[in-house]
């Protein structure tokens, strides 16, 4: 599978600010229609330390398996990553994220969505967390339901504390051996041309999002997710590094979607954080597509 997706510029207002915002980022080209008469618009949020190139690595690229089944993704550069604006972080800065996306999202919509059923959001790692944050705030376009990788409940005391240290700067730019023994499995889960084929996508991340991720977030999530009200599927990595990770943390994450009128949770097994690029990254991401589908003949039948 070879990436044919295109550049891709939005220039907006900042909702907070009344600035400028611009959000670069990527979108695939679908050759054919879906055969459905609408599919959903699919919105791909990535993680810390990697721009929404993360979607569409050779191989490994959500936008072609989607443009494969006529589905159209947009994959945003969050705030602050390529050529997307910064953001003032306040009290959060993944609270300030999903504010500023909610914004552009709805715009994108208008733009994008004529013919389709509705947006569907996909989000990994900090992503993710945007995301559910994104779905809490019960936003005024139309939202299928979301899918989420690479987060949980609780941190380990290591990741943290480590996280915690870093120098007081802007951007860090966390070393290449410490980022892979982190985002990746056991040598056996990935392919051997993996984490080096990753890297083309890796870039600094706001420190105020590492801490945020490890100390704030932890106290929010579960009133975050308690308030998403469309569909939710969730995976996470067997060997995360990055969380605490185990059938009972995932399931406990997926209980705390209580309003949530669909929870599909569950490990993803021989896989670390990045899913996406390991052996069983195919069959995540046909099942975040399929999921989407789902979401969109669902939204179809009740209208």
């Amino acid at each position: 599978m070879t990436p044919t997706a295109i550049p891709f510029t939005h220039t907006s207002t900042d909702p907070r600010t009344s600035g400028v915002l611009t959000v670069t980022g990527r979108r695939n080209t679908p050759q054919t229609p879906a055969a459905a008469a609408r599919v959903p618009l699919i919105i791909a949020i990535h993680g810390g330390t990697y721009t929404s190139g993360y979607f569409d690595i050779e191989g490994y690229s959500l936008l072609e398996r989607a443009a494969a089944l006529g589905v159209p993704v947009i994959a945003l550069d969050r705030p602050g990553y390529a050529g997307s604006t910064p953001v003032e972080p306040g009290e959060s800065i993944i609270l300030a994220n999903a504010e500023a996306l909610t914004h552009v999202i709805g715009e994108l919509w208008q733009q994008h969505g004529d013919g389709h059923a509705g947006v569907f959001v996909i989000g990994h790692s900090i992503g993710g967390a945007v995301t559910t944050a994104i779905a809490a705030g019960q936003p005024t376009w139309p939202l299928l339901g979301i899918a989420v990788s690479g987060c949980l409940l609780q941190v380990p005391d290591g990741p943290r504390m480590a996280f915690d240290a870093l120098p007081d700067i802007l951007m860090i730019d966390l070393p290449g051996p410490m980022k892979d023994s982190v985002m990746f499995g056991p040598a056996w889960t990935h392919a051997t041309t993996m984490p080096e084929l990753s890297h083309s996508c890796d870039t600094s991340v706001p420190r105020a999002e590492l801490i945020d991720i490890n100390n704030g977030w932890i106290s929010r999530v579960r009133s975050v997710n308690a308030q998403v009200t469309v569909p939710v599927h969730a995976r996470q990595g067997e060997f995360d590094a990055l969380w605490i990770t185990d059938a009972g943390q995932a399931a406990d994450y997926a209980a705390s979607f209580t309003s949530a009128p669909v929870v599909d949770g569950r490990l993803v097994l021989n896989a670390g954080h990045c899913v996406d690029f390991h052996h069983a990254g195919a069959a995540l991401q046909l099942s975040q597509l399929a999921f989407a589908l789902e979401c969109s003949v669902a939204k179809q039948d009740a209208t």
